[in-house]
């Protein structure tokens, strides 16, 4: 079993902010083999754009389109070889014992619900 992360406390994980968000468009980053570049409906009237590591374990990135995410809408925006990433979709990953991730798979919604919908 992989090494928990140290505790925090309740109002730590209560400023996360997550977020239900359909994937709308999912293709390969232009400019980077390990990347997807993902178009969000996240309830906003523009919706985001994330960049994801996962392009390893999906061939078809349009696989993923239509699909219900869970994101962490609040996690600072940054550039990634170029392109805006405005959060995080997380995803479940099991690792060998050097910790490095063999599988993985992003956590989707089982049904649905309005983008934008609180995680709690």
């Amino acid at each position: 079993m992989p090494e928990m992360q140290p505790s925090i406390d309740f109002e730590t994980f209560t400023r996360m902010d997550l977020r239900v968000a359909t994937i709308t468009k999912a293709e390969h980053h232009p400019d980077a083999d390990r990347l997807l570049k993902l178009q969000l409906d996240d309830g906003t009237e523009t919706g985001r754009q994330v960049c994801a590591g996962i392009r390893k374990w999906y061939d078809d990135p349009s696989s993923l389109e239509g699909s219900q995410v869970v994101i962490v809408a609040n996690l600072e925006p940054r550039v990634i070889r170029g392109e805006r990433s405005e959060g995080m979709v997380l995803a479940g990953t099991a690792a060998d014992a050097e910790g490095n991730v063999e599988d993985l798979s992003v956590l989707r919604i089982d049904h649905p619900l309005p983008p934008g919908s609180r995680v709690s």
